[in-house]
């Protein structure tokens, strides 16, 4: 059973940073690309950040472009997502995703609350 839980979320100051885990378990992780999504109330699901499996291509949004960073740990099964200069519209739930082909999710976290105060 694919199995994807995050972690690191909370409360913190506009301007501040966090970092976002994302364990995985129950496929191979390093098969698989592997991303970051967010949905704010009254929202759609926002796509961030996607990191492939082999050749290292990462995707931003530009909303997130030049303040988040995407990094794996295969070793570790573990997805990771810096957050910096954040700022209160960053105020979402935060989902890590299993990819297929095209990127596409297939398989999502339960997710954890970011929210920034301004």
């Amino acid at each position: 059973e694919v199995q994807l839980v995050e972690s690191g979320g909370g409360l913190v100051q506009a301007g501040g940073s966090l970092r976002l885990s994302c364990a995985a378990s129950g496929f191979t992780f390093d098969d698989y690309a592997i991303g970051w999504f967010r949905q704010a109330p009254g929202k759609e699901r926002e796509g961030l950040s996607c990191i492939s499996s082999s050749d290292g291509s990462i995707y931003y949004a530009d909303s997130v472009k030049g303040r988040f960073t995407i990094s794996r740990d295969n070793a570790k099964n573990t997805l990771y997502l810096q957050m910096t200069s954040l700022k209160s519209e960053d105020t979402a739930v935060y989902y890590c995703a299993r990819l297929d082909t095209g990127w596409v999710p297939v398989d999502w976290g339960q997710g954890t609350q970011v929210t920034v105060s301004s």
